[in-house]
């Protein structure tokens, strides 16, 4: 059974989804949402946000793990933040040799629900109905990190590369 972290970054809030897969059957294991606050230093934030992914990439041990990547954003200022994040979570990655896959929203968009241009709602209803849970998970960045990480299983299944 391979497990998969899914990972929608941000400073503020990061979302994280945690599967396992076996066979063709997708296994929710956890999902949350990692929150900063801010009133602290940016350091501090993101030393906060390295030190609750570790805590989870060491106990779920996850082979792999999709993250969803920065896309154009108008406000460089709040793309910032973002950025930082992000690059905080790559290296935390790399660092636990975790094989870590970006994608654009759109791309997650397309490999859930077969279009790259669809709601946030049908996105959180299929990533429900493809884990077998009876309710949409919350809050909507752990929804987007479940998303993340079925799109980069299934990028890799394409791919051709055995778990």
């Amino acid at each position: 059974m391979e497990v998969i972290l899914g990972i929608d970054p941000g400073l503020a809030e990061t979302g994280y989804g945690l599967i396992s897969v076996q066979g063709s059957r997708y296994h929710h294991l956890e999902h949350g949402v990692i929150r900063t606050s801010a009133g602290t230093s940016a350091g501090s934030r993101l030393l906060l946000l390295y030190d609750r992914l570790a805590a989870l990439v060491e106990e779920h041990r996850p082979r792999s793990a999709g993250v969803e990547s920065l896309y154009f954003a108008r406000n460089v200022s709040s793309a910032i933040p973002v950025a930082q994040a992000r690059g905080v979570i790559l290296l935390l990655l790399h660092r636990y040799g975790v094989e870590a896959g970006e994608y654009p929203p759109q791309a997650i968009k397309q490999a859930i629900v077969g279009e790259g241009r669809a709601e946030k709602h049908q996105v959180q209803e299929l990533v429900r109905i493809l884990l077998g849970l009876e309710v949409v998970p919350r809050p909507d960045h752990a929804a987007d990190a479940l998303a993340a990480a079925i799109c980069h299983y299934n990028s890799r299944a394409v791919r051709g590369i055995s778990c």
